[in-house]
């Protein structure tokens, strides 16, 4: 097999350093935008809606890495085996695991994969996961993140062999706003819109940006209400987001649960309950239930109002790869 470096010209090669111990990188994370635009210098690639996971390998099995540095290989042994298979020796690699619902990737769908382990009770789940790479830190003893995003995404291509459940995730030069036309007449989460001389480094970045087709983040779970009539488990979930160190109240999310999964949560929040809010807001609840801020939910929703509440939220599933801290409003 031909050196994948091999793709790079003089300029690119002389960007490379030597690669520390390959393991968990702090991913970078895109910042949300309402702008659409058009640009050559940037690529457009397709927003999935899965699991962010940082891949690391260094002559052992490979080990999948949630953006928090929870390990997560014993949940898809399938993805650790491909990348064994067919990825190089050493490497650091950023991409999302994703389940399918249809056409469409589906967090909702994953959520029967997330945390489960041994090869009989993930099989009998009958859900398949695929790991979309996007980015390429490491390679051998050479360190890619100050090469360009187009550079590492040519050497990722030639790094390993993309075969089913390994996907290379591509991309589109130059045209973004009817790349997401088409994004949201087709039902995608959206698009990721990537400066392409960018270099990868770690957190929150202007260089990556969210063009959104669907309204949904991460919320913080404060709190719940009792059901009501034939309601089972809890009413609605009461969430919110940090700001400036302070828990501001959201909104109550009362539908997108099955049964199963309103009995399951509530024996999660009755482990977590508190006498005091969390939340710095006034809360107009009676008598609701408050939980310590530890799990996080995904939401999706219409839109903000005016008064700072989620318009129409649905629960969508929690998220473990997400400390509550960590979870702001998202806006441009």
């Amino acid at each position: 097999m031909a050196d994948p470096l091999d793709v790079l010209d003089e300029h690119a090669r002389s960007l490379v350093r030597p690669a520390g111990e390959p393991g968990f990188r702090p991913p970078m994370l895109a910042t949300l935008t309402k702008r659409r635009f058009s640009s050559p210098d940037w690529l457009f690639e397709r927003k999935l809606d899965g699991v962010r996971a940082i891949a690391s390998a260094d002559g052992d099995p490979p080990v999948l890495w949630s953006r928090n540095e929870k390990t997560m290989s014993d949940s898809y042994p399938e993805l650790v085996a491909a990348l064994g298979a067919h990825g190089a020796p050493r490497f650091v690699a950023d991409g999302e695991i994703v389940a399918f619902d249809d056409e469409q990737t589906s967090f909702a769908k994953l959520q029967a994969r997330i945390h489960l382990t041994g090869t009989h009770r993930i099989e009998a789940t009958g859900v398949s996961v695929y790991f979309y790479l996007f980015d390429l830190l490491v390679l051998g003893d050479a360190d890619l993140t100050r090469l360009s995003l187009r550079d590492r995404k040519r050497v990722l291509r030639e790094a390993f062999d993309f075969r089913d459940p390994l996907r290379y995730s591509e991309h589109r030069d130059t045209d973004g706003e009817a790349y997401y036309t088409y994004a949201c007449e087709h039902g995608w989460e959206g698009l990721i819109a990537k400066r392409a001389e960018s270099p990868y480094y770690e957190g929150r970045s202007t260089d990556w940006l969210k063009f959104k087709c669907v309204r949904d983040q991460e919320f913080v779970i404060g709190g719940f209400t009792e059901p009501q009539g034939s309601r089972t488990g809890f009413g609605a979930l009461l969430v919110g987001y940090y700001d400036s160190g302070r828990l501001r109240y959201a909104g109550k999310v009362g539908t997108g649960y099955s049964d199963a999964l309103l009995a399951r949560l509530r024996r999660a929040l009755n482990r977590i309950e508190t006498r005091k809010t969390p939340f710095s807001d006034p809360v107009p609840e009676h008598r609701p239930h408050w939980v310590r801020p530890e799990l996080v939910a995904q939401v999706g929703f219409t839109e903000w109002t005016r008064d700072g509440r989620l318009r129409h939220p649905r629960f969508v599933g929690l998220r473990t790869d997400k400390e509550p801290e960590d979870v702001v409003r998202e806006g441009s």
